[in-house]
């Protein structure tokens, strides 16, 4: 779990700065992390349930970022949170963002059409201090 939080962090810092950078900067961005744990972790559920977030999920307004995929069975250490199969995590510029995804359509379809492959979901959603001024 802390291994994808980094990497997520990593990739968000190769975005390009004016698609991070707050308008107002007493807005935050906010991290959704959804990890699923399928009824059948077969390799076909998986893509299913991929295709599904993919269709219904990565073309939300006001996302910085977009990533699915599974998990990654090679990470062997202690740490590794291995509970779960698919991972799905998205960056909105802010609340308001989150808030207007979590209640489209489109996401009550990919419950809907999802609902049957999953065993267990467990979101974490993170409140991102914006970054205000420029990198060199």
């Amino acid at each position: 779990m802390r291994l994808l939080t980094v990497l997520l962090f990593l990739a968000m810092l190769s975005l390009p700065l004016t698609r991070v950078v707050a308008d107002d900067p007493k807005e935050v961005a906010i991290a959704h992390m959804v990890y699923f744990k399928l009824k059948e972790a077969t390799p076909e559920a998986k893509q299913k349930l991929i295709d599904g977030c993919k269709k219904y999920l990565s073309e939300h307004e006001g996302t910085l970022f977009f990533a699915v995929g599974i998990r990654g069975v090679e990470y062997k250490r202690d740490v590794n949170d291995k509970d779960w199969d698919v991972g799905l995590h998205i960056v909105f510029t802010n609340k308001s963002a989150h808030d207007k995804y979590q209640d489209h359509p489109d996401h009550t379809k990919f419950r809907d059409a999802s609902k049957d492959l999953i065993d267990k979901v467990r979101v974490y959603d993170t409140v991102y201090t914006p970054i205000t001024k420029s990198r060199k």
